[in-house]
């Protein structure tokens, strides 16, 4: 055993592993296509299909080569691309070997990626094309390293597709226990405290049967989605759920085209983030009262309009969108039930392998995310005279540990073993779950009150002429006080003839006076001098949050 590799805990086994999941899976809906992968090229669709049965092949044949270079059970294996069949092929076939899987986000720069191919002792890498020969030399670089290998075909390349063996040969079956480390996940997070979480297959797997039996997923489901494979949000919830369930899975980063997309997969459940659905909501309701026919439907007969909505941007069959990754707001959510838009949110973390809770597509309770899925508890710690304070979880999906990092993975666990995530929320009297934020984000003001950042950003994000924003706590004269980073909407701007910066913080200003009588009095910014703007975009996180850190703490 390695060191900083946690022991193998049967007391976790009751359920299968994420290769006995598959196998049955493939037993199931061998015929079926798995994942199909849209490819637009100019303004023609075209699609990869891959059946369950040719995955499970695909994925034995790539088993049978790793194994060949000396990979073997416990063996770390990275892999650095955005999803695609050549990714699941090769995230099947570490898993059957009983190697423990590194998703690594795409975007990493090399420097990132030198440090956790080290610290994680990886053996092999799998590469997109377009960061393949910028990775290459890590194999002289990284101690344990041996090959770096392409996930499509590449000239040049070292590929996945060209090192299959031709002639069927049994694969080596590694037999994982429930209990064994099945991945090393890096959370990309808004903190800067990168940490490898090491989820066993019983973490995972126990995860998945609690999530379906909220959100009834079945073969007969096109499920669509935009959150990448190397998110645990994307993993567990957008490609293994569904091969559970006997789904087909299509992944996209292509937000231009998303609904045209989602329509050419004849989409019945569609899985995003909350910035999705945020501009979504923009656009729909700017359409809604761009028209006095439409602003009647909105006002009187939402439903109606909500039918017209579905026939136009997605197809009969569609059920429901899911959120999940960050804070969705709750205006968004309340609007798309109001139309008869189903939304579940959800809540988790990467260290809950992820979820935590799920909301029903209808619910009547504005902005929660729901109660627990099977087998969770949650908890709330210290919770003050709202109702809020930390949120503890555990069940068998919380993770083992922070890979070799014994201090923070105590810092995180209480002493009778309940998971802090860090977030604040409260419990109602059935059970419900609600966020009010990032515990470390919280703005407390010298009158006591708390300022939740994720509020007030919503409501500024309202004005046409923001961008992005950041609200955070500022000290003035010693006090503490809300401000807020701004990257102004240029465009709209210029449009109105302002095209510098005073002029610009003017009339921001003057919006931000009328949109924050939406909120509390001590929740507003007090002044123009309390509103910088910045000069680029926030650098975000692979969820689309602003990653605080660069920006708050220094």
């Amino acid at each position: 055993m390695r060191k900083g590799e946690p022991a193998s805990t049967g007391s976790r086994g009751t359920w299968p592993t994420i290769p006995e999941f598959f196998q049955r899976s493939v037993r199931q809906y061998g015929g079926r296509v798995a994942i199909r992968m849209p490819q637009l090229k100019g303004r023609r669709f075209s699609f990869r299909e891959v059946t369950y049965q040719e995955l499970w092949n695909l994925s034995g044949k790539l088993a049978v080569w790793l194994s060949a270079q000396g990979v073997e059970r416990g063996d770390r294996v990275a892999i650095i691309a955005k999803p695609s069949v050549g990714w699941a092929v090769a995230f099947f076939a570490i898993q059957r070997l009983g190697a423990v899987a590194v998703p690594l986000d795409a975007g990493l720069r090399p420097a990132e990626v030198r440090r956790i191919l080290a610290e994680a002792e990886v053996k092999l890498l799998f590469a997109s094309p377009a960061r393949y020969e910028e990775l290459l030399p890590l194999t002289e670089e990284v101690e344990e390293l041996r090959e770096v290998v392409s996930v499509e075909v590449m000239p040049g390349a070292l590929s996945l597709w060209e090192i299959l063996p031709e002639e069927a040969q049994a694969p080596p079956d590694g037999r994982p226990s429930p209990g064994d480390l099945a991945l090393l996940m890096y959370t990309s997070g808004t903190t800067g405290d990168s940490k490898g979480v090491m989820l066993t297959h019983a973490n995972i797997t126990s995860n998945i049967d609690g999530v379906l039996e909220v959100i009834h997923i079945g073969p007969e489901d096109k499920i669509v989605t935009i959150v990448p494979w190397y998110h645990i949000y994307g993993l567990t919830f957008t490609l293994l759920a569904p091969l559970w369930a006997g789904a087909t899975v299509s992944y996209t980063d292509d937000y231009r085209n998303l609904i045209e997309v989602a329509r050419r997969c004849h989409v019945t459940i569609l899985i995003g983030v909350p910035k999705l659905y945020h501009a979504l909501w923009r656009r729909m309701k700017e359409n809604f009262e761009s028209d006095f026919i439409r602003r009647l439907l909105y006002r009187f007969a939402p439903r109606l309009l909500g039918k017209l909505v579905k026939k136009k941007l997605l197809t009969p069959g569609f059920r429901f969108f899911v959120s999940g990754g960050a804070a969705l707001a709750t205006e968004v959510g309340v609007g798309l039930r109001r139309l008869g838009l189903g939304m579940i949110e959800g809540y988790g973390l990467t260290e809950t392998s992820p979820v935590i809770s799920f909301s029903e597509p209808f619910t009547k309770r504005a902005g929660t995310v729901g109660r627990p899925i099977k087998g969770v508890e949650i908890k709330i710690e210290n919770p003050d005279a709202g109702g809020y304070g930390e949120v503890l979880a555990r069940g068998p999906n919380v993770m083992l540990g922070y890979y070799k990092n014994p201090h923070r993975t105590e810092e995180v666990f209480t002493k009778d073993g309940w998971f802090r995530t860090g977030d604040l929320g409260r419990l109602d009297r059935a059970g419900y779950l609600y966020l009010a934020g990032r515990k470390k984000n919280v703005i407390v003001l010298e009158s006591g009150k708390n300022v939740y950042p994720e509020e007030v950003e919503w409501e500024l994000s309202q004005i046409p002429e923001v961008e992005e924003v950041l609200v955070y706590e500022a000290k003035k004269a010693g006090t503490p006080v809300v401000a807020a980073m701004i990257y102004p909407n240029w465009d709209e701007l210029k449009r109105q003839g302002v095209e510098k910066g005073e002029a610009a913080r003017d009339l921001l200003w003057e919006r931000i006076k009328e949109v924050q009588k939406n909120l509390a009095t001590f929740k507003r910014i007090k002044s123009k001098e309390d509103i910088t703007l910045v000069d680029e975009p926030f650098e975000k996180s692979t969820k689309q949050e602003i990653k605080r850190h660069l920006y708050v703490d220094r």
